[in-house]
C-alpha cells in the first residue's frame, strides 16, 4: 500500500490495528475532511479579509499558519492518536496562509483564487471517479513512479530555496516562461495522482479495520495534498497570467 504521501505510509493502518474497537470507515473519512475544508476556509475567509484592508498585517498570521501547520502536521505524523485534535488544528493553521496568499495573488490575478479552487476541486472529484471506475488501475509501478516523481519534485524544491538564500533563483521553478509553465504543469499532474493513492489507502485501510481515530488522520492526510494541489494550482495561474 505504497504512497507518497508522508501522511500515509505503507503500515500506517496496520500498525495502528487494535482489534475490538470501533474501526474507520470511509463515510466516516468523507464527513471529517468536509468539516476539515469548512474549517480551513474559516481561517482563510480571516487572512483573506485582513489582505483586503492591511496587507502589512496580514504577513504575521500567514506565516504563522505556515510554521504552525507544518509542526502540527509533524506532530500528526508521528502521534496518529492526536489526529482527532491536530488534524482541525492542520487545517485551521493552512487556511491561514492560503487564505492570505490567495488573497494577494488575487489583487494581482483578478479571479485567479476562483479559478485554483475550481481546478482543485474539479481534480478532486476526476481522480476520484477515475479511481473508482479502475480507470487509473493502482498497480505497485504506478505507486512507486509516483512516489518516486514526488520525492524528486520535493529535492527540486528544496535546493530551490537553499539557492534562494544566496540569490539564485531556478528560473523553471518560478519564472512564467515556457519551461516554468511546463514544470508547474508536471507537478500539478502529479500531485493530483497522489489524489488516487490516497483514495487507495484509506480505502484499504478501511477494509483492514483501523481504529475510529483513523478516520481524522486519513482526513488529515487527504487534506495535505489538497493543499499542496491547490498551491500548485495559483503557481500555475499565476505563471500563465504572467505572460
Amino acid at each position: 500500500m505504497r504512497t507518497s504521501n508522508p501522511a500515509l505510509q505503507d503500515d500506517t493502518f496496520y500498525r495502528s490495528r487494535v482489534i475490538g474497537v470501533e474501526t474507520m470507515t470511509v463515510p466516516g473519512v468523507i464527513m471529517k475532511t468536509i468539516l476539515s475544508l469548512l474549517l480551513l476556509l474559516l481561517t482563510a475567509g480571516f487572512t483573506w479579509m485582513q489582505v483586503s484592508q492591511n496587507p502589512a498585517s496580514a504577513t504575521p498570521w500567514m506565516m504563522g499558519g505556515l510554521i504552525a501547520g507544518f509542526i502540527i502536521a509533524m506532530a500528526t505524523v508521528f502521534k496518529k492518536e492526536w489526529s482527532p485534535v491536530t488534524a482541525p488544528l492542520y487545517a485551521l493553521a493552512e487556511g491561514l496562509f492560503i487564505g492570505g496568499a490567495s488573497a494577494i495573488l488575487e489583487q494581482a490575478y483578478p479571479g485567479i483564487a476562483f479559478q485554483a479552487v475550481s481546478l482543485t476541486f474539479g481534480t478532486l472529484f476526476a481522480m476520484l471517479l477515475a479511481y473508482r471506475s479502475g480507470l487509473i488501475p493502482v498497480t505497485e509501478k504506478f505507486k512507486l513512479g509516483i512516489v518516486a516523481a514526488t520525492g524528486g519534485i520535493a529535492i527540486v524544491y528544496l535546493v530551490a530555496l537553499v539557492l534562494s538564500f544566496f540569490g539564485i533563483n531556478l528560473a523553471f521553478v518560478y519564472s512564467g516562461g515556457t519551461f516554468g509553465i511546463l514544470f508547474s504543469l508536471f507537478v500539478v499532474t502529479i500531485a493530483a495522482l497522489n489524489l488516487v493513492l490516497d483514495f487507495d489507502s484509506i480505502e484499504q485501510g478501511a477494509k483492514m479495520g483501523a481504529p475510529k481515530y483513523m478516520e481524522w488522520y486519513s482526513s488529515f492526510a487527504l487534506m495535505v495534498t489538497l493543499v499542496w494541489l491547490y498551491i500548485e494550482f495559483l503557481r500555475l495561474l499565476a505563471k500563465m497570467r504572467e505572460r
